[in-house]
């Protein structure tokens, strides 16, 4: 991706939690896909750094029992490790609205480096006279590699949970006063 010019325009900008969204997607089963988000999770863009967090407690699948079993070291193993964490070490804007993201990604104690794709729009200026940013980011990771490797047979051939496990960031950022 050949670098047209910055991400955003100059400041700090901070994810608006309302109206943003952390989330995953996994095959499961092998016939469907299956979808959780955080509700607690921070991210922050000021000038070529961005970085974001969320709490592993926070996890929310829709299911009480479900959500409680991602907290064992089965999966997450909040208990040991109660955040998830993204850096990025290099961003780039291409033409029109494309973006990469090259950084690290922590879960579990496990850091490995990963390149997320998407797209920012705006600035715009919402009715209340904050300047907003959309940026969008997604990559897939083999959730293996970060030790997360539960799984279960399935009784018509391979495994229920499928290893890759598509992440997803859709941040509304309100750049910060001062």
């Amino acid at each position: 991706m050949s670098v047209t010019e910055t991400i955003a325009p100059a400041g700090t900008w901070a994810a608006d939690p309302v109206h943003s969204n952390v989330s995953f997607e996994v095959g499961y089963a092998g016939v469907n896909t299956f979808r959780g988000s955080f509700r607690d999770f921070q991210a922050t863009l000021d000038g070529d750094s961005l970085a974001g967090s969320a709490k592993v407690a926070s996890v929310d699948v829709k299911d009480e029992q479900l959500n409680g079993h991602l907290q064992t070291p089965d999966f997450f193993d909040a208990a040991r490790y109660p955040e998830i964490e993204f850096r990025a070490t290099e961003l780039h804007r291409g033409e029109g609205n494309a973006v990469e993201a090259k950084g690290e990604l922590t879960i579990k104690g496990v850091t490995r480096p990963v390149t997320l794709t998407g797209a920012v729009d705006g600035p715009s200026t919402d009715p209340f006279g904050r300047e907003r940013l959309g940026l969008r980011l997604e990559t897939e990771i083999d959730r293996t590699e970060y030790g997360v490797s539960w799984n279960a047979p399935n009784q018509s051939g391979g495994d229920y949970l499928a290893n890759g496990v598509k992440l997803i960031a859709e941040l509304a950022l309100v750049r910060q006063e001062g």
